[in-house]
């Protein structure tokens, strides 16, 4: 079967009624995916987006894009699309860009991202996504490791490249930028090329995507993608979404990690829905974005948890939203936020889990609506993969509620979304292909009923006299309390019982750090904890490290806990559980 026929096998089923019939079809597609042959050659830019949906839909809107500052708006058709990626295209091979050359793509959410993305698929060229809050370290580090055969920006990540570029003594085939710099070829030149280009003939297994990771536990490092993994593995995204041609869809994040490609771009240009792009310089405005979903009739939508926590300062209720399906990925999604956000809008936050390593692995299918989500739970596994746990010896948890290592059995299929490898780095990838095993590095566990619950990296998990404490649930019963707006919850180093639960706490606006306020935290927390779950520290802070997916870096606040301890420092607004008289007969 040709890859086109199954895409056209996907689409249709996509538009089933969300119920058992639609999870029998799902199951019997994947099924038949997995055990499927690939074709030798794939090109997804060729095949899918212009041999189906711009030949049958090439007049419909495949991105709109709005400047939230401005007001500013910029509207392609499928067809206007391809064109612009097409320009790209040629403009790179011109310049000497060859099939498997690597192209860093350090651009803001402009159309232009879209376009290098199309582009890179296309021209078998391997995209480089690449975050514009990276230093100019952070760039020695990555030019290092992967010196660039070609760079695309805009004008304010050029300055930071070219030094970066200077210092390492790279020297691209071409650079790129969106605007005018010295040394670099406007693009404005790259929209008089042509506006046709032959499609690479890439391999199913040739890498076109090499992903620095945000590093959460560590340097990054370089996830490598296939020409089948992102553009054919996303089917198992698209059908968590529950995408359908027509929709109009937005996915809250910035270009440069891997959720850029999960939901801005493969699932919804696969399936011929509209993708949208809010662009706003600066921190989120909750009202601002809320009212863009509003405005521009956005039908299906997926954010992160830091997001969604940020919406729950706004006033929800007043929107008239028109959406269908609301998603939630990154990291574990608080269930007061769920119950918040069907309160006031009748929709559901279905939650689901993967990685910069996979497409959608973990989560609450649209069939799971109207009764079947677990607040707190993120789901159960998606098709397309062989999930299960396992202890720290290797052997497979059949029990519930048993925390373990979440793994994928490699042994009866390799998923197609799965990544090929760490780039240049084997002894990290043996490290995570273990027997017939892939580790995620993630633990969790299941409860009776089969609903998967996260726990957190396996280097979160604190060990407090003997106990096992998930920063997870700690976390969601900290943000039941009216005054705080966000938390990470790390091991501090004790003497006697290895580690205590030590909670960072970010204020909502209107609160300020006091003993008195401290003591009603953990007044709450002992009210809703199990006793050795509850935080024996609180440190208010003034933010939170995150990664620039907005995920928590709790191995920062690790570093710099056990590095106050040694030193014997307290921060000015921290409290111990034990300083409380009013506490210790509750112990």
């Amino acid at each position: 079967m040709r890859l086109a026929e199954v895409y056209r096998e996907f689409v249709n089923l996509l538009q089933l009624p969300d119920d058992e019939r639609k999870a029998k079809a799902m199951e019997e597609f994947f099924k038949k995916l997995n055990t499927m042959k690939l074709p030798e050659y794939f090109n997804w830019a060729g095949e899918i987006f212009e041999g189906i949906n711009v030949k049958e839909r090439g007049g419909e809107t495949a991105l709109l894009w709005v400047n939230l500052d401005t007001g500013e708006k910029r509207k392609f058709s499928y067809s206007e699309f391809a064109k612009e990626g097409n320009k790209l295209v040629n403009a790179l091979r011109g310049a000497g860009v060859q099939k498997g050359d690597n192209i860093y793509m350090m651009i803001p959410l402009f159309p232009e991202i879209w376009f290098s993305t199309f582009a890179t698929v296309k021209g078998g060229f391997i995209g480089v996504p690449t975050a514009t809050i990276m230093t100019v370290r952070d760039l020695e580090f990555r030019f290092k490791t992967y010196p660039p055969n070609a760079v695309i920006a805009d004008e304010n990540s050029a300055k930071v490249i070219d030094e970066a570029l200077k210092n390492v003594g790279a020297q691209p085939k071409v650079k790129i930028v969106i605007g005018e710099r010295s040394g670099w070829k406007s693009y404005d030149e790259v929209r008089k090329e042509k506006s046709e280009a032959e499609a690479a003939k890439t391999k199913s297994d040739d890498v076109v995507f090499c992903f620095f990771t945000s590093g959460t536990t560590g340097l990054p490092k370089r996830v490598v993608h296939t020409a089948t993994s992102y553009p054919l593995g996303h089917l198992s995204t698209a059908s968590i979404i529950n995408l359908r041609p027509g929709d109009v869809h937005n996915n809250l994040s910035a270009p440069g990690w891997a959720k850029y490609a999960w939901s801005s771009f493969f699932p919804p240009l696969t399936i011929g829905a509209t993708t949208t792009g809010f662009y706003h310089a600066g921190r989120l405005n909750a009202d601002q974005y809320l009212q863009a979903l509003q405005d521009y009739n956005v039908t299906t939508f997926c954010a992160p948890p830091t997001a969604w926590r940020l919406f729950m300062l706004s006033k929800i209720s007043k929107f008239d939203f028109k959406l269908r399906e609301v998603i939630s990925a990154g990291e574990p999604l608080n269930p007061e936020i769920y119950d918040r956000w069907l309160k006031d809008t009748e929709t559901e936050i279905r939650d689901f889990y993967g990685q910069t390593e996979s497409t959608a692995m973990i989560g609450n299918p649209p069939w799971y609506k109207g009764g079947k989500i677990i607040p707190g739970s993120f789901g159960r596994p998606t098709f397309l993969y062989d999930i299960t746990l396992v202890d720290d010896d290797g052997n497979e948890i059949k029990k519930p509620n048993e925390v373990g290592h979440i793994v994928v059995r490699l042994d009866r299929w390799r998923p197609i979304g799965l990544f090929k490898e760490y780039m240049g780095d084997p002894q990290k990838t043996a490290k995570v292909f273990v027997g017939k095993y892939y580790y995620t590095g993630d633990k969790a566990f299941f409860d009776e009923r089969g609903y998967w619950f996260f726990v957190g990296r396996a280097d979160d998990v604190i060990k407090t006299s003997d106990y096992r404490v998930g920063p997870f649930e700690v976390e969601s019963a900290l943000l039941e309390h009216p005054a705080v707006a966000e938390s990470a919850v790390v091991g501090s180093p004790h003497p006697i019982r290895y580690q205590l639960v030590k909670a960072f706490i970010l204020l909502k606006p209107g609160y300020q750090p006091s003993r008195e306020l401290a003591l009603e935290i953990f007044k709450h927390c002992r009210n809703v904890l199990a006793r050795y779950k509850i935080p024996r520290i609180l440190e208010f802070v003034p933010e939170l490290p995150k990664t620039i997916s907005g995920k928590i870096r709790r191995i920062e606040l690790r570093a710099l806990e056990e590095e106050k301890k040694k030193k014997g420092e307290r921060g000015e607004y921290e409290f111990f559980y034990d300083d409380f008289p009013e506490l210790k007969a509750a112990g």
